[in-house]
């Protein structure tokens, strides 16, 4: 008795499934090895050209928040040249009277710095006096070790005035560079939009096209413009604060806790140490000086916790660790401009890779695709739980038809 054989063509198209999943996988490979390759380069070429790579990107991030603000105004009937000025004035104004707020009181408080700073280091002195024991402990342990004291080197640097004489003239020419870029994405950003929904081949691309821009701006406004208002609301209840505890210029600690709130993590703890040391420098006790810190870890603990998840909702919410492997990435490259950049541009990339296809690295280890289909793949087969984005699709399907 004879098995029966299996028929060629099954055998030729399970050879070619086998060739044409070792080639994607290989194509897989390519592209996660050139992914890693530009995520380690890039930073260097970036930090670099900061000159010329950090004006576009603080600008690209400026006009999604500002350009909700001008198309509201071009409803209403101004110019779009009108609108677009007016939100970039609405920026200056924000970031002028933020300032003032901060630095004229900082300015003012110079005067109190060296008493701050003797009071200061006698409780230091006097915590130290308690912590003798662990000095001699140490003392004790080099003795037995035969480790010899070692010798202190000290570099010279440049003082503050010189560091900040050489940065002003690059500072000041990436601000103008990024006000005018701002303003000139802002006013060419319906020119802009139909270029890219109209230029389309196929109707399907600029659907899919009209759904990434809209779903990139939502996000990103959305979170910024949302954390403004909680980060307000944190700087009242701050400067209120701060005049309950006798702390001088209450506004100045108000306004330095709107900022810093918009550096997640480590924006509160360097709030909580200048808190701490100003504290500790004016009260007279150490533990009344601790008081302002702890209350505004109190603040921050429930701010984080309960209000800000509460309102940003699920759709908004980042990893934890995403968020601060962006934060040291992009501080790496631009400093605390970066820091501050660096969860807008994480929020970007998040909605970019939620439709075009997320990375699927754990399952890539073990035979799976690289790319997950995203929101732009799923669409084609199934119909999508959200509404589209009537505005643009609406004036595409008009300019489709008539065109």
């Amino acid at each position: 008795m004879t098995l029966p054989t299996e028929a060629p063509p099954a055998v030729a198209q399970r050879a070619d499934a086998a060739v044409q999943t070792q080639q994607a996988r290989l194509q897989s490979a390519i592209l996660l090895l050139l992914g890693l390759g530009l995520f380690c380069a890039l930073p260097f070429v970036l930090s670099i050209g900061s000159v010329v790579f950090l004006p576009p990107v603080t600008a690209i991030i400026l006009t999604i928040v500002l350009a909700p603000a001008a198309d509201r105004l071009v409803r209403l009937g101004l110019p779009n040249m009108l609108a677009s000025f007016l939100a970039m004035l609405f920026l200056v104004a924000v970031i002028v009277v933020a300032l003032s707020l901060i630095l004229q009181p900082a300015y003012d408080m110079v005067d109190q710095v060296p008493a701050m700073a003797r009071r200061v280091t006698l409780r230091f002195a006097e915590l130290r006096s308690n912590l003798a024991w662990m000095n001699d402990l140490n003392r004790q342990i080099t003795r037995l070790t035969g480790h010899a004291a070692t010798r202190e080197v000290v570099l010279a640097t440049p003082s503050v005035i010189e560091q900040v004489a050489f940065a002003t003239p690059s500072v000041l020419l990436e601000i103008l560079l990024t006000a005018l870029l701002t303003f000139f994405m802002i006013e060419s950003r319906i020119r802009t939009k139909r270029r890219l929904l109209f230029d389309r081949h196929s109707f399907g691309a600029s659907v899919r096209i009209a759904r990434v821009m809209r779903a990139v701006q939502d996000r990103v406004a959305s979170y910024i413009l949302t954390v403004a208002q909680i980060n307000l609301g944190v700087g009242m209840i701050v400067a209120g604060g701060s005049w309950a505890f006798g702390l001088g210029a209450p506004i100045m600690w108000g306004g330095l806790a709107f900022v810093l709130n918009f550096l997640p993590y480590l924006g509160p703890l360097a709030m909580t140490a200048l808190l701490a040391l100003v504290g500790v420098g004016t009260a007279s006790t150490l533990a009344l000086g601790l008081l302002p810190a702890l209350a505004f870890l109190g603040l921050h603990a429930l701010e984080a916790n309960v209000v800000t998840p509460a309102i940003l909702g699920a759709r908004l919410t980042l990893n934890p660790v995403s968020i601060l492997i962006s934060i040291s990435y992009f501080s790496w490259i631009w400093g605390a401009l970066g820091a501050l950049l660096s969860v807008p541009i994480l929020l970007t990339l998040t909605a970019l890779v939620d439709h075009l296809g997320r990375p699927n690295i754990v399952g890539f280890l073990f035979g799976e695709p690289l790319f997950q289909p995203g929101i732009i793949a799923a669409d084609d087969l199934v119909e999508p739980e959200e509404p589209c984005p009537e505005p643009d699709l609406a004036e595409l399907a008009s300019a489709r038809a008539h065109g």
